[in-house]
């Protein structure tokens, strides 16, 4: 499996953007696809995930609201729409994998800079 994201870049404050992860290779439907971000200095957090067969979906409380994960299943994409942006935003988001549904992130994207300025 391999995943790449894409869609991060500078926006002004109140602003939106849509990140995107392609995955490629062998995916179950038991899988979940979930997005995290790392701001400097800071560890990983977990903002959102949807299921890969039926779309469950969940968000973490500093996104909730703000943010939407979505998955085109042709494409093989899942995508973050996230609004509202605030300079607290700014961070390399991730999209990674878990394969097995055990909430055990396997795979991961690359990363990419999402930079929210006043």
């Amino acid at each position: 499996v391999q995943l790449q994201a894409s869609g991060g870049g500078s926006v002004q404050v109140g602003g939106s953007l849509r990140l995107s992860c392609a995955a490629s290779g062998i995916i179950f439907g038991s899988a979940r696809l979930g997005w995290f971000r790392q701001a400097p200095g800071k560890g990983r957090e977990f903002l959102a995930r949807i299921s890969w067969s039926g779309g469950l979906t969940s968000y973490a409380d500093p996104v909730e609201g703000r943010c939407t994960i979505s998955r085109d299943g042709a494409k093989n994409t899942v995508s973050l729409q996230m609004n509202s942006l605030k300079p607290e935003d700014t961070a390399v988001y991730y999209c990674a994998l878990d394969a097995n549904g055990n909430y055990r992130y396997d795979y991961w994207g690359q990363g990419t800079l999402v930079t929210v300025s006043s």
